[in-house]
């Protein structure tokens, strides 16, 4: 069976995390960091846990789960050392249609996560459909090598550049060559070795005459 790939936008959801260990540690990291409300129900939780609740990242219920907890909630992962209990937070979700993720029990998924690299902006997800999470993170530790810093300095200078870009009233046609010329240019080598000069010259290039770089280029960091 193939999985459908999906970025989800978690700003404003709550999403609920069974377990208090290490593993589900990482998942309310994860889910913290874009931006979900994050509800964990266990017992008990380690010491990184315990900071998060002191700080009040998280709302802590410290019960056993129950159908009760899942009243209000967007997503579930089911992430306890037991693997008969995370399967049975999967069926009570299930019935409820709330998708549900059991961590290393693909049978009792609604989806799976995907191993990912971050820089910025850029998100790369490598999966491997549940056959072999291994080979997801080793592919992901080469990927990390590969994309350096220098694509998220990259994505937020075409953030700002795409927005002053349409302001000119451009074609499409013309909109695209511009960021085309950009992309395949050797401006990613340029940030990466910190050479603003360079990145002032490649984009001037590809830009109308008239185009004022200046603001552009004002708060860019290489």
């Amino acid at each position: 069976m193939d999985y459908y790939p999906l970025m989800l936008k978690l700003e404003g959801k709550t999403a609920l995390v069974v377990g208090g260990g290490t593993v589900a540690l990482r998942k309310v990291e994860t889910l913290l960091r874009c931006g979900a409300s994050v509800k964990v129900v266990s017992p008990t939780l380690t010491e990184q846990f315990l900071r998060l609740k002191q700080d009040q990242r998280i709302i802590h219920l410290r019960e056993e789960f129950g159908e009760r907890h899942l009243d209000g909630i967007s997503l579930v992962f089911a992430a306890t050392d037991d693997r008969e209990f995370n399967a049975h937070v999967s069926r009570v979700s299930r019935t409820l249609r709330i998708p549900v993720n059991a961590v290393d029990q693909p049978e009792d998924c609604d989806f799976i996560v995907p191993s990912v690299v971050r820089r910025g902006d850029l998100c790369i997800a490598v999966s491997t459909s549940g056959r072999s999470p291994a080979l997801a993170k080793w592919i992901r530790k080469r990927l990390d090598l590969q994309f350096g810093k220098e694509y998220e300095t990259f994505l937020q200078l075409m953030g700002r550049l795409r927005q002053a870009v349409f302001s000119l009233g451009l074609t499409q046609a013309e909109n695209s060559r511009i960021f085309a010329d950009i992309v395949n240019s050797d401006i990613l080598d340029a940030l990466a070795r910190g050479d603003p000069g360079a990145v002032k010259e490649i984009l001037a290039k590809a830009l109308p005459r008239e185009f004022d770089l200046s603001p552009i280029l004002e708060h860019l960091t290489v």
